[in-house]
């Protein structure tokens, strides 16, 4: 028997693994970032240093610090919002002018004065955007340097605004004009490791179910679950390379190649969500000692095929026939482990399977109707191969010949006249003695 030891040696022994597994792929998520922190660095300090220069010429020698700090916010921001930051911040300087100077006409300067216009600015800005951000913040900063500099220093409002402006339109002309970032290579930084996990988990479930292990299949799960943050970096990426598509002219010819590969991208967060209850139903199902059919872990491991095949024929920019292909297999196993006989848990699983081979079509550009039926004919298919349709069986039944009772009078009859000597029918023949 193993003792205590060796469990905690083994547990320990599988944490470490993890851990270094969890920072090799951390080790290789910051490689994939780093083209994309220089190439936004030197956007924001090209940003920085043409606001600056234009504000000056603009408006003449002065401490135009605005305009670079605006340039560098909208660079700066989460990738996708620049265009809407940009909107944000004009707003939020709008809102603080107006707040500042009706409230300062009305209540005069001072510190209480001041509090009151921050906290209608912000209270205002609150009700127009509905959340924080950067329109709240240039609403507060604008409304104080209204309430505390205006009465020493008249004509503050128009540089405000116009700093505001420069900015923002020069974080827009470099981010469209100056330094695109590639799309497309920023969008397969940020699926690839999604797509790599998914697959890899899948695999790890398939090879546990052969194997009946509980214990594998909730490793795996675990990984599943741990995928928060690189969904939250993919969705990130899909709107700052699709910003990039539509602002930038120097990236208009790829937006038909980027769409068709966002089309896939989009759909794995739903293809994670699937694979943890596929996970979930697997580990249940070991756990209460369901049958597992055979067909059931190869078709979980032809949905992590499918999956990897997405991504590459994504990148080539090909049809992906081959995707097709390979969920129509996975959902022909997942009908043929269901007809070879499954219990509640096994059900569930293969229902969930069904559904992430529906998903996986619609990640290649299929209606959900069309992904739908083709799923459900593949399963149904592959079931009718195991146990065959039931109205199958009737049909062929309702073509055999059945006795009526005309043709049994008439079976009889001839039966009858068998057994008869030989002789005119209806002859009377002396009775023997």
């Amino acid at each position: 028997m193993r003792s205590a030891l060796h469990a905690v040696a083994e547990r320990t022994g599988r944490s470490v693994t993890e851990a270094r597994r969890r920072g090799g792929a951390g080790g290789r998520v910051r490689l994939r970032q780093l083209e994309v922190t220089v190439v936004i660095a030197v956007q924001a300090g090209l940003a920085a240093a043409l606001a600056a220069l234009l504000a000056e010429y603009l408006l003449g020698p002065g401490a135009h610090v605005f305009a670079p700090a605006a340039a560098v916010g909208t660079i700066a921001t989460a990738i996708g919002q620049r265009a809407r930051r940009t909107f944000e911040l004009l707003g939020g300087v709008g809102i603080g002018i107006m707040i500042g100077d009706g409230l300062r006409f009305l209540l005069g300067s001072g510190p209480w004065q001041t509090g009151a216009v921050v906290a209608l600015a912000i209270a205002s800005a609150l009700l127009v955007a509905g959340r924080g951000g950067a329109l709240v913040g240039q609403a507060g900063g604008t409304a104080v340097l209204i309430a505390t500099l205006a009465p020493m220093q008249r004509g503050l409002e128009l540089p405000r605004v116009f700093d505001a402006l420069v900015g923002g339109v020069v974080g827009l002309l470099v981010v469209a004009l100056l330094l695109p970032i590639n799309p497309l290579r920023v969008l397969d930084r940020a699926a690839a490791p999604l797509f790599a996990a998914v697959t890899e988990q899948l695999y790890a479930v398939a090879d546990a179910l052969s194997r009946r292990d509980a214990d594998a299949v909730i490793r795996a799960l675990d990984r599943l679950r741990g995928l928060d943050a690189d969904i939250g970096r993919l969705n990130e990426s899909l709107s700052g390379a699709e910003e990039v598509v539509t602002l930038a002219p120097a990236r208009w010819h790829r937006r038909a190649r980027f769409h068709r590969y966002a089309r896939s991208a989009e759909h794995l967060e739903r293809l994670i969500l699937t694979s943890r209850a596929l996970a979930r139903w697997s580990a249940t199902a070991l756990q209460y000692g369901e049958p597992v059919p055979a067909h059931l872990p190869r078709a979980v491991r032809r949905l992590g095929d499918g999956i990897a095949e997405l991504r590459r024929e994504s990148r080539a920019d090909q049809e992906p026939e081959r995707t097709r292909q390979l969920v129509r297999e996975s959902a022909h196993l997942a009908g043929r482990a269901s007809a070879e006989g499954v219990r509640s848990y096994g059900d569930a699983l293969v229902t969930d399977l069904r559904t992430a081979a529906s998903d996986l079509l619609r990640g290649t550009g299929c209606h959900p109707d069309d992904a739908n039926r083709m799923v459900r004919q593949a399963a149904q298919a592959g079931a009718a191969e195991v146990r065959p349709p039931l109205r199958r069986e009737l049909r062929r039944e309702l073509r055999r010949p059945r006795p009526t009772r005309i043709t049994g009078t008439r079976r009889r009859a001839r039966l009858a006249r068998r057994a008869r000597p030989e002789g005119r029918v209806g002859a009377s023949y002396p009775p023997s003695r």
